[in-house]
């Protein structure tokens, strides 16, 4: 078995353990079943100087330190890890403050179970070209997130310069999204989910703030630049932190409230100076602003199951489809049919221009969000929120120059400030210094 061995911890009842330089901490006895295996030990107290380092047979591990390291995040819930693995952990409120430890198989050299040892930290040749391979396809994942929603911007942002009904726009776009999804389903390019009635009332709040959300996006994009847009829409994290205060109790600490200190004054000096600020236009970025993190507390608070085949793509394609069909009918009554080719020539626009830009934004629309959910999948929150802030950069950067904005030495200043605090705020979330009720709840 080798290296492929896998150590067994059983978990018993807790006791004190009241011998050994750990004296006074309280765990589980443990003991471990599998090949012969060595532990090294390395205890550093809270001045950080090295108390103890010492190798240590496996089946000693659980009388000595107890079962500190075996909570669901450090091991899982099939309380089985690999023999060759690594573990860091944390023992609160005692002397010692840091214990990290290696587990490595051994066998007998000739036994049915191994053979001679040697290489015993290198990985199989198979191991390290999958996980270059994951690598390639994260890294591809982020370019096309990045790629759809520079085109989104663009395309959208030619179409509502001339034809000035964000409404539809934004209807056209899920209406896109929602071919997409069929087409999806049908030719099973992803399993079709199979939904309670609980669970699509559960969703239907999430597509009425994700329908608002967009509606007021497109309504900004059509009144100031690209830019500025995406400038205000910076605050997010503000507004992320005010929502979950005021509705889920969870109240910042310190350092989330000076992370968001650089965003508000960022956000503040770039609308002073904005060449194209226009109120309709900075209103409804920060109506946007509102409304997708009223989803995100949203998500908190109703915490839609996702059983069987309801992972974050099919989320967001029912989401889509739902979108679809709760803006149709306000499109109707507040801007009538528009995208029809009488009455788009009826404009004196260029009917082939503004049906194929109109189209491939819709495309774009949809491809990057469903890409953002497909990176969701792969990594953690907070990977996902810097992935985010750096997109926010390379799309305002883009817009600049596509469009020629003007752009003054502050009002750069004050999107750059905007933008470093949203780093800062992604780091502090990363740090753990979150707010105190998930402190408490840790």
């Amino acid at each position: 078995m080798g290296s492929q061995a896998m150590a067994v911890v059983q978990q018993q009842q807790a006791c004190c353990i009241g011998s050994s330089p750990y004296s006074g901490f309280k765990g589980r006895r443990t003991s471990f079943a599998g090949p012969k295996n060595v532990v090294s030990v390395r205890a550093v107290s809270g001045d950080g100087r090295t108390r103890m380092r010492t190798p240590m047979p496996a089946a000693a591990v659980g009388p000595k330190l107890g079962n500190s390291f075996l909570d669901a995040s450090n091991i899982g819930r099939s309380c089985l890890f690999p023999v060759n693995a690594s573990f860091d952990f944390e023992v609160p409120k005692q002397r010692v403050r840091k214990i990290s430890f290696t587990v490595r198989a051994s066998a007998a050299e000739g036994s049915a179970d191994g053979g001679p040892a040697g290489n015993e930290g290198a990985k199989p040749a198979s191991e390290q070209s999958s996980g270059f391979a994951k690598t390639l396809q994260l890294g591809s994942l982020f370019g096309l997130w990045y790629l759809f929603n520079i085109y989104f911007n663009i395309y959208n942002k030619q179409v509502l310069k001339v034809y000035t009904f964000p409404v539809t726009m934004t209807s056209v776009q899920f209406a896109v999204g929602g071919v997409i999804v069929l087409t999806m389903w049908l030719t099973g390019l992803h399993k079709r989910p199979k939904l309670t009635t609980s669970q699509l009332l559960a969703i239907l709040p999430l597509a009425m703030v994700h329908t608002l959300g967009n509606l007021f996006t497109n309504m900004s994009l059509g009144k100031v630049a690209v830019s500025f847009t995406h400038t205000i829409k910076s605050m997010e994290p503000f507004f992320s932190v005010l929502l979950s205060a005021l509705f889920l109790g969870e109240m910042p600490n310190p350092w989330v409230v000076a992370s968001l200190l650089p965003i508000v004054g960022g956000v503040a000096l770039a609308s002073l100076t904005e060449v194209s600020f226009n109120w309709t236009g900075f209103l409804a970025a920060m109506a946007s602003n509102i409304t997708f993190q009223s989803r995100n507390v949203l998500s908190k608070k109703l915490m839609v199951k996702k059983e069987g085949s309801l992972d974050n793509i099919n989320l967001f394609s029912v989401i889509t489809l739902m979108s679809f069909f709760l803006l149709a009918p306000v499109t109707l009554y507040l801007e009538g049919v528009k995208f029809t080719p009488a009455a788009i020539q009826a404009a004196g626009l260029d009917l082939k221009t503004i049906a194929t830009r109109a189209l491939l934004s819709g495309l774009c629309f949809h491809s990057y969000q469903q890409v953002s959910y497909m990176i969701l999948q792969r990594v953690n929150p907070v990977t996902h929120s810097v992935g985010n802030c750096v997109k926010r950069v390379v799309v305002i950067v883009t817009s600049v120059l596509v469009f020629k904005t003007p752009v003054s030495p502050i009002n750069a200043l004050g999107t750059g400030i905007a933008l470093s605090g949203v780093f800062a705020y992604s780091r502090v979330k990363a740090s753990g210094k979150g707010s105190k009720k998930e402190k408490k709840e840790a």
